[in-house]
């Protein structure tokens, strides 16, 4: 076990190669203001250093808003009005630290505005039900109530959400006026969408469907309850938000 002061001081911290990863990015960016005695925590709980990414956006980060919001990427805490969750608070860290704990199915480093889950599988993603390799990103798709692998590690995972390829991967997910719209949706809310994003008439036509503000813990739990009734498995745990 590593103390907090050997995770936080190490000779090559990655924040400052992330600054400038975030400053170069096509999309826009907002980095949120740090908690650092929530960051602090995250560290030690997950056993991280200031040297990797997730621990630099823990320590360094109230989370990120990338793309005007689409996509939240959790981090120390926000302590800004409208605070985002911490990585601690959306995996429900031990409040003191325990070097017994760890998340159950993987853990849980981001959301995007419909309910869609980002997260860093275990050490093992098959008892857990998810797909991928120990240590792998995975997704949990809205629009089909099923975990996807990505393919790709956390700082790899970070990298490729500031590419500018979110378009890609959201095609027909998007409609004309997005961007305003999802400028009225607060950090801690997410769109519900009638018909279900599962739907066929969603999937044929995004732009047509009703779309509101919702707290973002009644989207997950509608995709989560869906899933179990739909889809191929349980999803299991989404996030504490």
């Amino acid at each position: 076990m590593r103390g907090i002061d050997q995770l936080v001081n190490v000779e090559d911290p990655a924040w400052p190669a992330l600054q400038g990863i975030v400053g170069a990015s096509p999309v826009p960016v907002q980095v949120l203001p740090r908690d650092i005695d929530e960051g602090r925590r995250c560290l030690l709980q997950m056993q991280v250093s200031a040297g990797s990414v997730l621990g630099a956006l823990a320590l360094n980060t109230g989370g990120l808003l990338v793309d005007n919001g689409w996509v939240r990427v959790f981090g120390g805490g926000s302590v800004a009005d409208g605070r985002l969750p911490s990585l601690a608070q959306v995996n429900r860290f031990p409040t003191d630290f325990d070097p017994g704990w760890h998340p159950a199915t993987g853990l849980v480093v981001g959301h995007d505005i419909f309910g869609g889950v980002f997260a860093l599988n275990g050490g093992d993603p098959a008892a857990a039900g998810r797909p991928g390799a120990p240590g792998q990103m995975t997704y949990f798709a809205p629009d089909a109530l099923e975990w996807e692998a990505m393919e790709m590690g956390h700082s790899g995972w970070v990298s490729w959400l500031l590419s500018g390829r979110l378009e890609t991967f959201y095609d027909g997910m998007r409609w004309p006026g997005w961007r305003e719209e999802i400028a009225a949706v607060a950090v801690q809310q997410g769109l519900s969408v009638y018909p279900f994003l599962w739907s066929a008439e969603a999937q044929a036509d995004l732009a047509a469907t009703s779309r509101r503000p919702v707290p973002m813990c009644e989207v997950l739990g509608v995709a989560a309850d869906f899933a179990r009734q739909m889809g191929p498995s349980d999803p299991g745990f989404l996030g504490d938000v």
